[in-house]
C-alpha cells in the first residue's frame, strides 16, 4: 500500500541522525510493549506480515506523530479489536470490562527464549524454477496495491542487477490478508544512487533491495 510508513528516499524528513550508544529500549514501557507484541501474536493468530500491514495501516497523522513502539502498540491494539480480544473501552481505561475470550495457544514465559532463538522460517519449496539469476538485469514494476507490499516506493520503475538468489520464501502481500504462503522466488537487487535520485547523487553509492519476483520484470 502506498501508505505514510514508505518514506523511503522522501524528502523534506531530514537526515537519520544515529544516537551514539542508543540503548535498545528508552523506557520500560517499549520493553513491554515488545513483549506483548510477541507474546499475543501466538493466541491472537496473526503473522510478521499482518502485523506489519496493521502498523503501516494507521493514519498518517498518528503515525508521523507517533514514535517507534508507539506504532507497534497501536498495530496491536488494532490486531487485537479486529479479532475480539480487545474493545475500544478497555483501550481508554486500561481495563478489562468484558469476560476473558478463550485462547488455543500461549506463549508461556519459560518458552519465550526458545522461540525467539529457533525463529520462524519463511523459506518453501520451489514450485517452478526462478524467472532470474545473479547479473540479471532488472526493473522494479511500477505497482500500486491497495493491501500490504514489500516493494518500496522509491525503487518502482527503476532498473538494477540481481546479486543474489535467496529461494523461494513466503509472499507478505499475500501473508498480510490471510491469503495463505503463495511463496515466490526472492532476489537482491543493486540500484546505483544514480538511477534513483538522479545525477546529483553519489556514483559510488549503491541500495540493496530484497524483491519478490512479482515486483520484477527484465530491464
Amino acid at each position: 500500500m502506498n501508505g505514510v510508513h514508505d518514506m523511503g528516499g522522501m524528502q523534506d524528513f531530514g537526515p537519520v541522525v544515529p544516537e551514539p550508544n542508543e540503548p535498545i529500549f528508552h523506557a520500560d514501557w517499549e520493553r513491554r510493549v515488545l513483549a506483548l507484541t510477541l507474546a499475543m501474536a501466538a493466541p491472537g493468530g496473526w503473522n510478521i506480515d499482518m502485523s506489519r500491514h496493521a502498523r503501516e495501516s494507521l493514519p498518517p497523522a498518528q503515525y508521523l506523530s507517533s514514535s517507534y513502539y508507539q506504532i507497534w502498540l497501536a498495530g496491536l491494539e488494532k490486531l487485537m479489536s479486529e479479532r475480539g480480544l480487545l474493545t475500544g473501552e478497555e483501550i481508554e481505561t486500561g481495563r478489562a470490562t468484558v469476560p476473558p475470550k478463550s485462547i488455543d495457544r500461549i506463549l508461556k514465559a519459560e518458552n519465550v527464549a526458545g522461540v525467539l532463538a529457533s525463529g520462524t522460517p519463511y523459506e518453501r519449496p520451489a514450485g517452478e524454477p526462478a524467472r532470474f539469476k545473479t547479473g540479471d538485469r532488472v526493473r522494479a514494476r511500477n505497482l500500486h496495491p491497495e493491501g500490504h507490499t514489500r516493494l518500496v516506493r522509491y525503487v518502482r520503475g527503476h532498473a538494477g542487477t540481481i546479486t543474489r538468489v535467496h529461494g523461494c520464501h513466503v509472499f507478505p502481500d499475500a501473508s498480510a490478508h490471510g491469503l495463505g504462503d503463495r511463496p515466490h522466488w526472492l532476489y537482491s537487487v543493486r540500484f546505483t544512487a544514480r538511477e534513483l535520485w538522479g545525477g546529483e547523487a553519489s556514483a559510488r553509492d549503491t541500495v540493496q533491495v530484497d524483491l519478490w519476483e512479482p515486483y520484477l520484470e527484465p530491464a
